[in-house]
């Protein structure tokens, strides 16, 4: 069973809070279930946009854990803004999180950065 989106929201920010970093709730979305979206911000301007990785990735063990993957790497602001109004358009339920932090490998579990088993 699958942490709920606000849960998982809230503990991502007092984490982030935690660190000395800056977190906000930009959209809330629904509670249970919502879909979450990442939006990094760094010192240069750019952003980076994280969004839930697709189930294909999941094995069958992970079915309740939350993976995100790099959805835009170190774009313009408006990039990212744009990507996530026509997320919003498709799903008014989904989550959009602010975080100022130069990392987010240790609290957000990144495709990536799981290990590939051959």
């Amino acid at each position: 069973m699958r942490l709920r989106s606000d849960i998982f929201v809230s503990a991502l920010i007092r984490r982030i809070f935690a660190r000395g970093d800056f977190a906000a709730v930009e959209h809330k979305g629904a509670e249970e279930a919502g879909a979450i979206f990442i939006r990094q911000r760094f010192r240069d301007g750019l952003e980076t946009l994280y969004a839930p990785a697709p189930q294909s990735v999941f094995d069958e063990e992970e079915s309740g854990t939350r993976l995100f993957e790099v959805r835009l790497d170190r774009r313009e602001p408006e990039d990212i803004r744009q990507t996530l109004d026509r997320e919003l358009k498709f799903d008014r339920d989904l989550w959009i999180i602010e975080l100022e932090t130069d990392d987010i490998a240790d609290i957000v579990p990144l495709v990536e950065q799981r290990s590939n088993p051959l």
